[in-house]
């Protein structure tokens, strides 16, 4: 499933392609057809993202009443969610003819760009005030500007189920998924097995630290990049990671490989039902917990 820096490009994708425009909606799949008739023609007035979850909103007249009234403010909003198959490919010129499933489609009014959703979870029109709902029950987000982290760590530090549950569980944190999860416990020194109350608050401000800064590098770049300028494939002199996924990292899908900083075997193991990867002495247990 993509994470979070995924669906914040998406969002800026989808604005600098079809932002101010009106545009072509439509669903040749069938199951957004109607919703996709509501929007065709309208302007993409805002894009956004929290955490996994992508937000385009449409203004404009709905109806010929108000079109004859005049223009509105945002009134309705594609909410998608990708979930582990969705996809988006974006595309210059006219569309071409469908193929497959495709949920959603988007072309600008003079046919110079496209782009197509295929396979998501969720892809629903929902009003403003069902889009406050999602964004209500979702966690903090580090890429937004508009997070406060607080929340976060009153859950975390009353709870006791483990940090790298905790971690994943976007009602407490949003956007993070396995590969960030790994990565910043390994950079902050902290054992995923630890409970969440056993968290101290310096220990949670340098993880909400980090993520602002590795989710934003991924924004940036498109990959997840997470190792520091001294353990690079050139610093070290030792061959580049070969992965799907891209990016160098110190302990994601690296199990039984030696700790880039330690040399330790990096440990795995399932973890509420997802691959949980550490490196047992750069994330020694605390002298008060043990697994």
């Amino acid at each position: 499933m993509p994470e979070g820096h995924t669906l914040h490009r998406l969002a800026a994708a989808y604005r600098q392609v079809f932002g101010g425009e009106s545009v072509r909606v439509s669903s040749p799949q069938g199951p957004f057809a109607q919703a996709a008739l509501r929007l065709d023609g309208r302007p993409l007035t805002s894009t956004e993202a929290h955490g996994k979850h992508l937000f385009l909103g449409f203004g404009g007249p709905t109806t010929a009443s108000e079109s004859a009234s005049g223009p509105t403010g945002t009134a309705d909003w594609i909410h998608i969610h990708l979930g582990l198959y969705g996809k988006v490919r974006f595309g210059e010129g006219p569309a071409p003819a469908p193929t497959g499933q495709i949920r959603l489609r988007m072309s600008t009014a003079a046919d110079t760009a496209h782009a197509d959703l295929r396979g998501p979870t969720t892809c629903a029109l929902i009003s403003d005030p069902e889009k406050q709902e999602v964004h209500r029950r979702l966690g903090p987000d580090p890429l937004r500007g508009d997070s406060v982290p607080e929340r976060a760590w009153q859950r975390v530090s009353r709870s006791t189920t483990t940090v790298a549950a905790l971690l994943m569980d976007q009602k407490v944190l949003s956007g993070v998924g396995n590969i960030y999860r790994a990565e910043v416990l390994f950079r902050q020194g902290i054992d995923p097995r630890l409970p969440g109350r056993a968290l101290t608050r310096a220990q949670w401000d340098a993880v909400w630290t980090d993520l602002t800064l590795l989710m934003a590098d991924g924004v940036r770049d498109g990959w997840i990049d997470t190792v520091r300028p001294e353990h690079t494939p050139q610093a070290m002199g030792r061959p580049a990671r070969e992965d799907a996924h891209g990016g160098e990292v110190y302990v994601y899908r690296r199990a039984d490989q030696p700790c880039l900083v330690c040399a330790t075997p990096v440990s795995a193991a399932t973890h509420a039902g997802r691959n949980l990867f550490w490196c047992p002495t750069c994330q020694p247990s605390t002298p008060h917990y043990r697994p």
